[in-house]
């Protein structure tokens, strides 16, 4: 069997869409049922893994990958906390990991592998295993950390080193982040949510409009001047990642949702290679 990114999905850091309270407001109950949906469709492609790249697991020294079989246990975001807290139980792919490891290595991407009881798994990884029905025995995942030292381009490394990694194994891949990252910074009453500013809002449609469109070129273009000015969650690595494991391009893409997040940007995004 052919190794195969053909569902690429790109979510938002899900900060509270996942929490007990999302679903009783508006946008972020969409994002949630937009997660869900993805989830479905991920699910009807029957990959043997899922690769998962979240900006909000920071690593500095090395790049991480998870080598643990079951990563377990109850988790408060450091941020969010009054919105509740999220159980998890995530099923990796070890063996995969490993060659992850590796060929990071190998390209020149120092790296090594996590494997210890209660490491602290990020809040947008957990939402989306929870949300999309993945890190099971049956979709187990490969999660790999955001190093906060690493470019646009050495993330896009990464994606295509996974992707080599997996050949013979069927795969999706999730990229985890948020669009434009200006936030309210006074308590809002959040049936009031809305993305901050009017230019960060064309901003992020503009972006989402080119994923649409397949425009590849003209998204690639654009990808620096929105990362700096509707200062782009991570400058937007999570995309680099799912290029490189799409080898540099897709076909097209849905968006089945685009919604505020304390006033920064949200969407949930499909991805088709063929």
């Amino acid at each position: 069997m052919e190794t195969q990114s053909d569902r690429c999905i790109c979510i938002p850091c899900a900060r509270q869409s996942s929490s007990p309270a999302g679903p009783d407001v508006a946008p972020w109950g969409r994002l949630r049922d937009a997660l869900a949906l993805a989830g479905k469709s991920l699910a009807e492609s029957k990959p043997d893994c899922v690769l998962v790249y979240s900006t909000q697991w920071f690593a500095v020294l090395d790049q991480l990958w998870v080598t643990r079989k079951r990563s377990s246990g109850l988790h408060v975001d450091e941020n969010w906390h009054e919105f509740g807290e999220q159980n998890f139980d995530i099923v990796s792919d070890t063996a995969l990991a490993e060659r992850c490891v590796q060929g990071s290595n190998a390209g020149g991407i120092r790296a090594r592998g996590v494997d210890y009881d209660q490491f602290p798994i990020d809040t947008g990884t957990i939402t989306a295993a929870s949300l999309m029905s993945i890190g099971t025995d049956q979709i187990p995942v490969v999660m790999a950390a955001n190093n906060l030292y690493h470019n646009a381009e050495q993330t896009e490394a990464l994606g295509g080193i996974a992707l080599a990694a997996a050949e013979g194994k069927r795969v999706a891949v999730i990229g985890i982040g948020g669009l434009s990252n200006n936030m309210f910074r006074e308590t809002i009453d959040l049936k009031e949510d809305h993305i901050l500013s009017k230019g960060d809002d064309e901003w992020n449609r503009r972006v989402l409009a080119l994923m649409e469109g397949g425009d590849v070129d003209g998204l690639r273009k654009v990808l620096p001047q929105y990362a700096a000015e509707a200062r782009a969650d991570m400058g937007f690595k999570h995309l680099y990642w799912l290029l490189g494991a799409m080898k540099g391009g897709f076909k097209s893409a849905t968006v089945h949702e685009y919604a505020p997040l304390y006033g920064s940007g949200g969407a949930v995004v499909e991805f088709r290679v063929q």
